[in-house]
């Protein structure tokens, strides 16, 4: 019997799901459900497509429920209300709200199993970062992000007056990370860790200068930041920058003894959103077999044995990769 699976919401990230599940041995798609008038969504294979009402209409349907909203405004309420009726998995990223997230799932997932904040940062990011301080406790750890789109930067600069598009790339300063990897322990601003790199295509008759000046001077986006803006025309944008590619890296610089040693787990990503799903995808399964167990209650990637997350069995994956 195939694992029933539910996607909230048909956005990048509802998209990669779809693609993942069906792509998982061990799976079914039984709907996607949306906010949106569903005869107005295009999808491919026949895929089912709902309003999100209906979903409790579907307890008995679906396995795990996956939710692929945004963390801002969609998941601090559509995490409580789904995990009250099924099993769950989300990519809640908003760092420093996890704990009280957290709290409110627990509250209600008192028959369900619900897996937060699985994507790649948090998720396989806070693994690492937890493994290597757990191996090397006496060190430093490091996490770099990009080089990528940021969707967030890229949204504040568009919203500058006089900006028709833009899309803001994040990207790691390369002598600080390999300071990092020679072995040093530095300690380092936001600066000198990160950069910025805007395509901006302004209006007609738009300033160019003042927009620049908007962006490089914006506070907790830009402004701590060395950020380079180009003025571009909306063909090359969406020719070359219409992609959402992504990745980073964690780095653990400590000492056993007198020696100095490395760990270093790094991304590249063509699809952060394709590539965020996929995570989640996996923690669906995870989810499932913990529900299996009466494992219930809000869950992180720290509650999750790694072999839940394949469709192999756990005696197969010792057989084959231990």
């Amino acid at each position: 019997m195939k694992i029933r699976i539910g996607i909230v919401g048909y956005g990048n990230i509802g998209r990669g799901a779809v693609l993942a599940v069906q792509a998982a041995g061990d799976m079914e798609l039984t709907a996607v459900f949306t906010r949106r008038d569903p005869g107005a969504i295009k999808t491919d294979n026949g895929i089912t497509v709902l309003p999100v009402s209906s979903a409790e209409s579907m307890v008995d349907d679906i396995d795990v429920m996956i939710l692929c909203g945004g963390s801002a405004t969609d998941l601090p309420d559509q995490g409580p209300y789904f995990a009250s009726m099924f099993n769950i998995v989300d990519s809640y990223d908003t760092h420093a709200k996890i704990p009280e997230y957290m709290a409110k799932i627990d509250a209600v997932a008192k028959n369900t199993t619900a897996v937060i904040s699985s994507g790649w940062d948090p998720g396989l990011f806070s693994m690492m970062r937890v493994l290597s301080g757990a191996v090397l406790p006496a060190g430093e750890t490091y996490t770099f992000w990009g080089k990528g789109v940021s969707q967030g930067h890229s949204d504040a600069v568009r919203r500058i007056d006089g900006v028709q598009h833009a899309v803001q790339y994040t990207i790691p300063v390369e002598s600080a990370v390999n300071a990092v990897r020679g072995g040093a322990k530095p300690v380092f601003t936001a600066r000198q860790k990160i950069k910025r790199e805007c395509f901006v295509v302004a209006k007609d008759g738009a300033d160019k200068s003042k927009i620049e000046e908007a962006i490089i001077t914006m506070p907790h986006y830009f402004s701590d930041y060395d950020t380079t803006v180009k003025f571009i025309d909306i063909d090359e944008l969406e020719a070359n920058h219409s992609e959402m590619p992504h990745g980073g890296m964690v780095l653990r610089s400590g000492n056993t003894g007198s020696k100095t040693q490395i760990m270093e787990f790094s991304l590249k990503l063509d699809s952060n959103p394709e590539f965020t799903s996929s995570i989640m995808v996996a923690y669906a399964r995870a989810a499932y077999r913990m529900s299996q167990e009466k494992l219930f209650g809000a869950k992180t990637v720290f509650d999750v044995p790694l072999y839940y997350l394949s469709e192999k069995d756990r005696e197969t994956l010792i057989k084959e990769l231990l």
